[in-house]
């Protein structure tokens, strides 16, 4: 325990020396060196784009990825309001995200409880379990649970739909509520393909990738991957559904949020996936608002989010990377832009 806190003192006292090295040369001196650091670092951010970020544009670009499967973006701005007020509309996930890319939104109970999902539609629109089979279905679940609906679904009843949306909700509670508590009975791998996907084979690795993670706060990557079994003082958890329009059709997936302060001018919010119906293997997010040094009343707000997905494997591969980085540069324009007129609403 003893060589642990020296080595993590050690290196905050090292990081601390560099950032107020960076900072002296730094293109904006009112970005906190902390956060300037990682900009640099981690993010990548040339002087000529935290010179724009400083001076209000939107600073975005596309992050090289770690695995062939990957991609990652980042993006920052600067907004003139109060960073609290943000990090308040934040926790009301559910308002904070609703729109009509995302039409159906919940937030779990602790602990999750039945009536959770009850706001949850699914019709066959969102997936058509009738011909769902090991290897070749409609949803990601892991084998049992697809053998599971083979055998309990009778298709002939003509409330068979009904019943398999039930059924859908009773897995995906019971996979949160193993999540939550850190108990047996998370879903670990996807059987709806050919290849097996293991989402938590890749959440650990997003998470592994994400250093900057405890350069914000020691300790928040052993929280975000196991919060269950590591504390995390003053860090609030939060998880939610949702179901989104993206790509041919919606999809329904889980998130765990965590919201923490990393001092007394700036706040963290991670987001990872807990369960993706369709599209991803696994995606990490985070959310940092920094306090402009010298002005309380505007702070700096970045996010970075990196995805793994299974379609970026294969053939075909570059000419959907090329469109999937196109519109995650533009959706980060699109929700920077309405979070800026949100907060520096009168």
């Amino acid at each position: 325990m003893g060589m642990r806190v020296t080595v993590v003192l050690a290196a905050a006292i090292t990081g601390a020396a560099a950032a107020a090295t960076l900072s002296a040369g730094s293109a904006s001196p009112d970005i906190q060196p902390e956060l300037s650091v990682i900009l640099t670092r981690d993010f990548q951010f040339s002087r000529d784009e935290v010179v724009d970020l400083s001076r209000g544009k939107i600073v975005k670009h596309i992050l090289p990825p770690t695995a062939p499967d990957e991609f990652g973006v980042v993006g920052a701005i600067r907004i003139q309001g109060s960073r609290e007020r943000l990090v308040t509309a934040y926790r009301d996930i559910v308002t904070f995200k609703k729109n009509d890319e995302v039409p159906q939104i919940g937030r779990f109970s602790d602990p999750p409880s039945n009536s959770d999902l009850d706001t949850l539609t699914t019709d066959r629109d969102d997936f058509d379990l009738r011909r769902c089979k090991v290897g070749d279905c409609d949803i990601r679940l892991p084998a049992a649970e697809i053998q599971r609906i083979g055998a309990s679904i009778d298709w002939k009843r003509p409330d068979a739909d009904a019943r398999a949306s039930m059924l859908f909700k009773q897995i995906l509670l019971a996979h949160v509520r193993a999540y939550a508590s850190g108990g047996p009975g998370r879903i670990t791998q996807y059987d709806d393909g050919s290849v097996p996907v293991k989402p938590v084979v890749a959440e650990d690795e997003l998470i592994r990738a994400s250093s900057y993670l405890d350069a914000l706060r020691p300790g928040l990557s052993a929280h975000v991957a196991c919060f269950w079994e590591n504390f995390l003082n003053g860090a609030e958890d939060l998880l939610y559904w949702s179901k989104e329009k993206l790509g041919l059709a919606p999809f329904i997936s889980v998130t765990h949020v965590t919201i923490v302060p990393t001092g007394p001018h700036q706040t963290v919010a991670t987001s990872r996936d807990v369960y993706s119906s369709r599209y991803l293997d696994g995606s990490l997010s985070t959310m940092i608002a920094s306090d402009v040094v010298g002005d309380p009343g505007s702070f700096y707000l970045v996010y970075v989010n990196r995805s793994r997905a299974s379609a970026l494997r294969g053939p075909f591969a570059m000419v959907r990377r090329a469109i999937v980085e196109h519109k995650i540069k533009g959706a980060i324009d699109r929700k920077f832009r309405e979070i800026k007129a949100r907060i520096e609403a009168r």
